[in-house]
């Protein structure tokens, strides 16, 4: 009887851990908020580069979780990125608002902060965001520090 019961909860513990850890995958992957029936409307922002932006990536406002990327697809007329938006229709804002993709971190994801700006009309479902910034890419700026330090002249006495 002992055996029976010390099998049981090493069970128990066993359940708890591999739920723990389904958790844990879930919040990694961003999948926790799915089907929390949060009311959205669907803004664009096209970009020239995206770098590491993933779908279900936030989107911010003051820090503050105001949305998720619910796609990304290369526009073939403009040849840019163009990421589609979901905000919670809680968050207005202005017409004029800009949208830049921002690392969290140093090496931490990437996401999408938007800056309202003064304009008394607001955005609506279906418009698009026309000031954007794109990533900055951690290769491209070691890239070119890498070429102006090699295009500097060294100073010889000859």
């Amino acid at each position: 009887m002992q055996r029976g019961t010390i099998d049981l909860w090493v069970g128990v513990f066993a359940v708890i851990g591999l739920g723990a850890l389904l958790f844990l995958a879930l919040k990694v992957a961003n999948l926790t908020s799915i089907g929390s029936g949060v009311q959205s409307y669907v803004v664009y922002a096209d970009f020239d580069n995206i770098g590491g932006l993933k779908v279900r990536a936030p989107v911010k406002a003051a820090g503050v979780l105001v949305g998720r990327v619910e796609s990304i697809a290369l526009d073939t007329k403009t040849m840019r990125a163009r990421a589609t938006l979901a905000l919670n229709s809680e968050y207005r804002f202005s017409k004029d608002v800009s949208a830049q993709i921002l690392t969290a971190g140093l090496l931490g994801e990437q996401y999408i902060g938007l800056l309202d700006g003064g304009d008394e009309v607001q955005l609506a479902a279906g418009d698009k965001i026309d000031i954007t910034s794109s990533a900055l890419v951690l290769e491209d700026l070691v890239g070119k520090f890498m070429l102006s330090f090699a295009e500097k002249p060294t100073n010889s006495t000859e």
